[in-house]
């Protein structure tokens, strides 16, 4: 009995090991350090699957892409680095050569300022290898100002950071960026 025991065990430590290298949470900042919210990523069959739910963007086309470093400091965002290329190709999902491995389609706001989509990251991996988004101690998500173009180099002409979001390879370093300012409100009312 014992043994049965320990092998369950063994199997639900296993499970939760598992788990944690298949997805991230990763919160999202704008410039002024407000979160605006989150965006779940999961490893899929062919790639990594990114769900976003964020608000408080100006209505319209974003150009959104992963990039090189776990550096989101505000207001510009350029200690991300580069997008994500491992494999040294050219910028755009519509560029005849390719495209970086952090190039995602464009998101759209609502009138709103509201996103709620579904993207995915063909070929990259939240496991070890070439293509992880947790390589080196991991990468960011960074949304942009206007719309990617999708071939223009080297960046498809999307404008500014506006928003960024620290892809932790130890998810406890993403509670190292700024803290939800709505959670200080919900405590003081306790």
């Amino acid at each position: 009995m014992r043994s049965v025991l320990l092998i369950i065990l063994f199997l639900i430590i296993t499970a939760c090991q598992a788990n944690d290298e298949t997805s991230r949470s990763v919160d999202m900042y704008n410039a002024s350090g407000d979160m605006i919210g989150t965006a779940q990523l999961t490893e899929g069959d062919g790639g990594v699957d990114v769900k976003l739910k964020l608000e408080g963007l100006e209505p319209g086309y974003h150009g959104i892409h992963v990039h090189e470093y776990p550096k989101c400091d505000p207001p510009d965002f350029t200690t991300a680095g580069s997008h994500l290329n491992p494999d040294g190709n050219e910028h755009g999902l519509m560029h005849p050569e390719g495209s970086h491995l952090g190039d995602l389609p464009n998101i759209e706001a609502d009138s709103g300022g509201l996103v709620d989509a579904e993207l995915m990251l063909p070929e990259a991996t939240l496991k070890d290898g070439k293509k992880s988004l947790l390589g080196g101690e991991g990468t960011s998500l960074v949304i942009h100002e206007n719309q990617d173009d999708g071939v223009s180099q080297p960046g498809g002409e999307s404008g500014a950071r506006i928003a960024c979001g620290i892809i932790a390879k130890d998810e406890k370093k993403s509670a190292e960026t700024p803290t939800d300012p709505t959670e200080f409100n919900e405590e003081q009312e306790e």
